[in-house]
């Protein structure tokens, strides 16, 4: 009995402070376009992927869209930060960048050129060159899957004129 009654303060608990599940968020038009990402952009995939499972509908042609995310920039890249004194690199550095904006397909601006930029660091060892590969590899994806929920929470506060 006494887990059920622990349960019930935190439940009471987390009920009176406010605490509320994250919900997908509610935009305010019905259709979007992408634009100016590179035709193999794994955020642009994740991002049409995202898109269609919301309410939005997502069009191919801007011109039919009532927004447009535009790819301004779209890069990964990585850089040592710790070597040896052989040239063995110890650590990495891994970043993603995407630069935006969010306009009408008329071009009224509606999100001005904003930059997203993650960053991981990763330690390596040749001697788990596979696994290291894998890891980069989901580093890559939790730094996509971030910057993808940054773009929809964006999206969800855009306000069309008129």
């Amino acid at each position: 009995m006494p887990t059920r009654r622990a349960v019930l303060l935190v439940m009471l608990a987390l009920a009176g402070c406010g605490f509320e599940l994250r919900r997908e968020p509610e935009f305010h038009f019905h259709s979007v376009a992408l634009a100016g990402f590179k035709a193999d952009s794994p955020l642009a995939a994740d991002l049409r992927q995202q898109l269609g499972r919301s309410k939005l509908k997502l069009e191919s042609d801007q011109n039919r869209a009532e927004v447009v995310i535009e790819a301004v920039r779209d890069t990964r890249d990585k850089t040592v930060v710790v070597s040896t004194s052989a040239g063995q690199v110890r650590e990495w550095q891994l970043r993603l960048r995407m630069d935006y904006l969010l306009r009408t397909p008329s071009g009224e601006l509606l999100l001005p050129r904003t930059e997203l930029t993650m960053t991981r660091e990763m330690n390596y060892t040749e001697s788990q060159a596979l696994a290291k590969e894998q890891e980069e590899a989901q580093l890559y994806r939790a730094m996509q899957s971030d910057a993808i929920n940054q773009v929809m929470r964006r999206l969800a506060a855009v306000r069309l004129p008129g």
